[in-house]
């Protein structure tokens, strides 16, 4: 039975996410770190494969992409850093250790605000630390049912940012959107894809109950496996309900790792967690602890990109958009950054400006969206580009194209990356705004349409949208819609005097 957890019990949450960094080359070696899509174990060297009497390197990119997201985060970065091994046997760790960061991390004591339920809130962020990602293991089942496993090294020793923040969130919407905004952060950056489905960007969550307005800590559960925002919204709304049935059943939520199971919607035990890991950190003797020198902070500060709300708060004042345009233009950097190049492409200045910034978000968000939706693909990996639809932008304004025949050359665009008006030509889809051209295939839609003519002359006035569309139909959709209702009207009106049909 599901019990309230609305008012008597709180949720505690923290999240733990690791991103993938897009270094051209691992953390410790030399090898490409763009592994996804390789033969396995084609990316590997004696470093990444752990074998005895190699010495690790460190990427200075990686450095600098720590770096950079603690400042986006509001961080203090360190003066001196180190690097320490945390010893964990597991068959994916291919030296049995993993070199990471333990007492003095890059970046520490940052903040993140996010908005969730029409509230805005300040997330604290622990820490920012650099690390060397695991290999990867595939588990498989042979004919006979014998279970083993295979190992692929191509993702060992990949640079790994893990991002710990502190247990700030009250419920799964806030987790939601702070995972959101951070992936945003990462992507404005150009630190890391954030594509969750491809493991670039992972997250743990930390969670446990307690009574509200309590200030002590219950339990903590650490939650696994959480592939997608939805994933992580399920789990943790399934996690809170398991831990507050179990205490109101006057049971004890025991310290654990569990597993979210997808097709079930449940997460599951996984192994018992009362006692801390035993990790036995110490520093890492094959690397010199990194002194980051305040000089070089400034110059990575120097190098940051306007971030998602600065941009956003821009584009209101500049612009003249809404909060809600705003907010879904600058959600994606591709996104703000072909909305921008479009809107301001023709060198507008002024209130003409913001009229073709308003068109131009209206098209970014809704048709465009609605083509990107249809192929599955990002914005970045189509052939459309900014310069398309500022033209298209162009030929709607001249009266060349309708909006709806704006629709079908913007779709043609998006397929072939051939330019609006090219496609206008090529495909004969001019705009007729000739009143004798018109007027023929309004006499044509009256004649061939006698009932709905008859509507109109006794009072339903509506009825003229049907013969608007009969005469589009006619022109192929490229009549001038406006002079289409003008001379229907002008027709319309002459007939109900005479209180005839044509």
């Amino acid at each position: 039975m599901a019990v309230d957890t609305t008012t008597r019990y709180e949720p505690v949450i923290g999240l733990e996410v690791h991103a993938q960094l897009l270094t051209r080359s691992k953390m410790f070696c030399s090898c490409r770190a763009d592994y996804q899509g390789l033969p396995p174990d084609t990316a590997v060297c004696p470093v990444c494969l752990g074998m005895p009497g190699v010495l690790p390197v460190i990427n200075r990119r990686a450095v600098e992409y720590v770096i950079m997201t603690g400042l986006a985060l509001n961080c203090t970065i360190a003066e001196e850093t180190k690097f320490d091994r945390k010893n964990y046997p597991y068959p994916d760790l291919m030296k049995g250790y993993q070199i990471s960061q333990f007492d003095r991390p890059i970046a520490s004591g940052g903040w993140m605000s996010i908005v969730a339920d029409g509230q805005e809130k300040r997330a604290g962020i622990t820490r920012v630390h650099l690390e060397e990602d695991v290999a990867k293991l595939f588990h498989r089942v042979d004919p006979s049912g014998e279970t083993y496993s295979l190992l692929d090294v191509n993702r060992s020793g990949v640079p790994l940012m893990e991002i710990v923040g502190d247990p700030d969130l009250r419920s799964p919407e806030e987790a939601r959107q702070y995972l959101m905004k951070l992936r945003t952060i990462l992507r404005y950056l150009g630190v890391s894809t954030g594509n969750m489905e491809e493991g670039s960007f992972r997250c743990d969550a930390n969670i446990s109950v307690r009574t509200t307005g309590s200030d002590r800590y219950g339990a903590k559960v650490e939650v696994k496996n959480m592939n997608s925002f939805r994933s992580v919204y399920r789990a943790l709304e399934h996690e809170i309900q398991r831990q507050v049935q179990v205490i109101a059943e006057g049971g004890h939520v025991a310290q654990e790792t569990r597993g979210w199971v997808e097709e079930r919607g449940i997460t599951v035990s996984q192994r018992s967690k009362e006692y801390a890991h035993d990790y036995r950190y110490f520093p890492e003797p094959d690397l010199p602890p990194l002194r980051i020198s305040r000089r070089w902070v400034e110059e990575l500060r120097a190098r940051l990109p306007e971030l998602p709300e600065a941009r956003r708060d821009r584009f209101r004042e500049q612009y003249g958009l809404s909060l809600y345009d705003a907010t879904l233009l600058t959600a994606s950097r591709a996104t703000a950054d072909f909305f921008e190049a479009a809107a301001t492409g023709n060198g507008l200045r002024g209130e003409a400006l913001r009229k073709r910034a308003k068109t131009t978000a209206n098209w970014t968000l809704t048709e465009v969206a609605r083509l990107l939706n249809a192929s599955g693909k990002e914005l970045e990996d189509t052939p459309l580009r900014a310069g398309h639809l500022a033209e298209l932008m162009d030929l709607m304004e001249a009266g060349t194209v309708s909006a709806s025949l704006a629709k079908t050359v913007l779709e043609e665009a998006f397929a072939t990356g051939k330019a609006p008006g090219l496609v206008v030509e090529e495909r004969g889809l001019g705009q007729i705004s000739d009143a004798s051209a018109i007027q023929k295939a309004v006499d044509e839609a009256l004649a061939a349409n006698e009932a709905a003519v008859a509507d109109y002359l006794n009072g339903k006035e509506t009825a003229i949208r049907f013969l608007v569309g009969q005469v589009m139909k006619l022109t192929r959709g490229q009549a001038n819609p406006a002079l289409v209702n003008r001379l229907l009207q002008t027709k319309l009106q002459t007939l109900k005097r005479s209180g005839g049909l044509p």
